[in-house]
């Protein structure tokens, strides 16, 4: 159980950023793999999305999105196996 939910966090870690590394390249967002990827990092980077654009960082050019989605998931990852360690 615990190498599945380490897995599971490390597979996020890298489809965001995979997607971080591809933005910097010009691929259209019609590409199969472009769009899987979107598919499944975009549940967590929109929302803290929305939350940085109603910051005073929000007015900046720079998407820090997966910055702090890959800190928030570091902690949950941390908090998570502990738990799971403990019991």
């Amino acid at each position: 159980m615990i190498q599945a939910v380490d897995m599971f966090f490390g597979l996020l870690d890298f489809l965001i950023f995979v997607r971080v590394i591809l933005s910097w390249i010009p691929i259209g967002r019609g590409n199969p793999i472009i769009q899987l990827l979107y598919t499944l990092t975009e549940p967590i980077l929109a929302p803290i999305r929305s939350l940085l654009n109603k910051s005073p960082l929000g007015g900046m050019m720079l998407d820090f999105s997966a910055v702090f989605a890959l800190i928030l998931l570091y902690f949950i990852r941390v908090l998570l196996l502990n738990f799971l360690i403990a019991y």
